[in-house]
């Protein structure tokens, strides 16, 4: 018998239960279990006794790992999982062997083994996996897998291919492929990408309002190296830029005095067989002086396209000196090309019909007054239709100041909550504040209410007189009347016996109801006018019933106005007009206007009041009661006495 064959006497004793066939169930199996002959078993070979030396053949291969990496396998572990399994034992082609109750079958080869796949494996964790050894059932045993098994080897990872190089067509230099076959120095030698875009420029600047010229005829405030400058120098050169990419742009520094501004631009275009080629310059731009048209008309002085004529007929110009302050810190008059100072109002002149509208629209949200405009033709033009007109708005002012004293008309009292008809104004803002003397109520009248039903003033501040108080008593409470409206918190009603101050000789005295009673004491000199010695030249006080007429109103607490002049540390900046002839009458009302915000907390809300350094402070221990303004209610002027820019011929600012 061949000794690679098998014989009968190997399997187990035959199954009753399948007496023929080759897939008999042996009696020492499970029934219906197959029986594997011995030479497909993949246990481990056996071991030679401990100290005899193993052959070639049966060392395990070595680890293809080096000795110090830790997937270093020893060579002593031959049933170590990473060991490759041995070689197949060769083909049993017996054609005698027969197994025991199956047919005889033709000798079958085996199939042809597969070439031997490289297959690159990671090595094994250190893990339990380890020390076990794997073995495949001994059913799912396949003759390939073994020989697949038998080839495999640890390889490492495939490396980059590196990337090749070519010679440039022109100078023969190694650069990396590209579409062009040529290095950038000879590509950029060969063509200009910036060819057709112009690197000088110009751009206008004016002078007087700081503005650059836009094209076709715009000018826009722009800063150094800003992004509206970059804009316009950019748009100059829009037309040349088309034809690439603009990819970066930025200025250079240049010197402000130098009259020039320098653009980095980088541009990209698409040359030679589809090669990308980006290339950097300079452009460079003149600034050239050039007067726009709004500064053309300011230095002309006469050339103007809208007038705005405000007018109030009054003795007084409390009210101009008040809208002035509020001019000056809206910043209204920065648009206005002259103004003119006149007899009984101010001009505005403007070059845009538009400038005029907000000036009318800011006096009539400040000031309770009235508007109409009108127009005139200067030219025409009948090819174009295109007219030329001179606008002129023309403001009223109601007639009525602060410390006036007012008749109103029967109906308008009544419409007020029945106050007396003779009321004294204690402030012009927005609308015309009143406060009825005998009473403490107060009545607001706007613009149009007051067109509809207007009144006079019955004196004006010339005609005030200086009185004495000799005797006063405050009234705390007294009874509304029907309809009575709103009374003032900030005053208090008050008795009063009072003596003018010319008739100190004379045992005369005048009884009278005042709103001051909160800062009036005996002894004090206040202001008012006497009714009972006057002739009323008005149409609603003839009508009135003369006890309802007082005989003196008193308007406001003299001080010594030489000493709060000059104890007065703050000043009020003035609007730039072309005045008339100044008298000492203006002089006396501007001081008037001074003493009235220190006086009204309310209209100083509103101005802005400047503290005046020429002026040192002093204490409050000489303080006579005369009212003040704080140092916290002040701003600090700013004076720029040095250039800080290091202009022409002066120094520069270190510190």
């Amino acid at each position: 018998m061949n000794c690679n064959s098998v014989g009968p006497s190997r399997f187990p004793p035959a199954s009753p239960r399948l007496p023929h066939g080759p897939f008999r169930a042996p009696s020492g199996l499970p029934h219906g279990s197959l029986t594997v002959p011995a030479r497909f078993s993949t246990a481990a070979p056996p071991r030679p006794p401990h100290g005899s030396p193993m052959a070639p053949s049966q060392l395990p291969p070595a680890s293809p790992w080096p000795p110090n990496s830790p997937f270093h396998v020893p060579s002593q572990f031959p049933h170590d999982p990473l060991r490759a399994p041995s070689p197949l034992p060769p083909p049993l082609h017996d054609p005698s062997r027969r197994f025991r109750g199956s047919l005889t079958t033709p000798p079958q080869p085996l199939p042809t083994p597969r070439l031997p796949l490289r297959i690159p494996l990671a090595p094994p964790s250190h893990g339990p996996d380890r020390a076990r050894p794997r073995r495949l059932l001994p059913f799912l045993w396949r003759p390939e897998s073994a020989a697949c098994s038998a080839a495999m080897e640890y390889l490492p990872a495939p490396a980059a291919p590196a990337q090749g190089h070519i010679l440039c067509c022109q100078c023969g230099v190694p650069i990396p492929p590209n579409p062009a076959n040529m290095c950038v120095g000879c590509l950029r030698a060969q063509v200009d990408i910036t060819e057709g875009i112009p690197k000088q420029g110009t751009v206008h600047f004016c002078k007087q309002c700081e503005r650059y010229l836009q094209p076709p005829g715009t000018w826009i405030q722009c800063a150094l190296e800003s992004r509206e400058l970059l804009a316009l120098c950019l748009k100059k050169i829009k037309a040349s830029l088309s034809k690439v990419r603009l990819i970066d742009a930025g200025f250079i520094w240049t010197e402000p005095h130098s009259k020039r501004l320098k653009l980095k631009l980088t541009v990209q275009k698409e040359v030679i067989n589809g090669a990308v080629l980006q290339q950097v310059f300079v452009v460079e731009y003149v600034v050239q002086s050039q007067m726009c048209e709004d500064c053309h008309r300011i230095e002309a002085k006469d050339f103007w396209k809208a007038v705005v004529q405000v007018r109030q007929k009054t003795v007084h110009k409390k009210t101009f000196y008040y809208l002035e302050q509020l001019i000056l810190k809206h910043r209204l008059h920065q648009n206005t090309l002259r103004i003119k100072e006149i007899h009984d109002g101010l001009d505005f002149y403007y070059s845009s019909k538009q400038h005029a509208q907000k000036m009318v629209d800011f006096l009539q949200c400040t000031v309770p007054s009235r508007s109409k405009s009108s127009q005139r033709l200067i030219s025409h033009d009948i090819h174009s239709n295109v007219y030329n007109y001179k606008s002129t708005f023309s403001v009223e002012i109601v007639p009525i100041c602060k410390d006036n004293v007012v008749c109103l008309s029967p109906k308008l009292a009544q419409s007020l909550g029945n106050m007396s008809q003779i009321c004294v104004c204690i402030r012009v803002t927005s609308t015309i504040h009143l406060i009825d003397p005998r009473t403490l109520q107060i009545a607001e009248i706007d613009g149009s209410t007051y067109w509809r039903h207007p009144f006079n003033s019955l004196f004006h501040p010339k005609q005030l007189e200086e009185f004495i108080i000799m005797d006063i008593n405050r009234v705390h409470e007294k009874k509304k009347g029907a309809g009575a409206g709103a009374r003032s918190n900030k005053h208090t009603l008050a008795e009063a016996w009072v003596r003018k101050t010319s008739e100190l000789d004379t045992d005369h005295q005048y009884f009278c109801c005042t709103h001051l009673g909160h800062i009036l004491n005996p002894g004090d000199l206040v202001l008012g006018f006497d009714l009972a010695n006057c002739n009323l030249n008005d149409e609603f006080t003839n009508k009135m019933n003369p006890q309802h007429i007082p005989d003196v109103v008193l308007i406001k607490k003299s001080y010594d106005r030489s000493k709060r002049q000059r104890r007065r540390n703050w000043k009020l900046k003035e609007l730039e007009r072309d005045r008339e002839a100044t008298d000492t009458d203006d002089e006396r009302q501007y001081q008037d206007f001074l003493e009235d915000l220190e006086e009204d907390e309310t209209i100083r809300k509103n101005v802005n009041i400047y503290r005046n350094a020429d002026i040192p402070v002093e204490s409050d221990t000489d303080d006579d009661g005369a009212p003040r303004i704080s140092l916290a209610e002040m701003l600090e002027d700013l004076h720029i006495s040095q250039d800080a820019t290091g202009g022409e011929g002066a120094e520069m600012l270190t510190e």
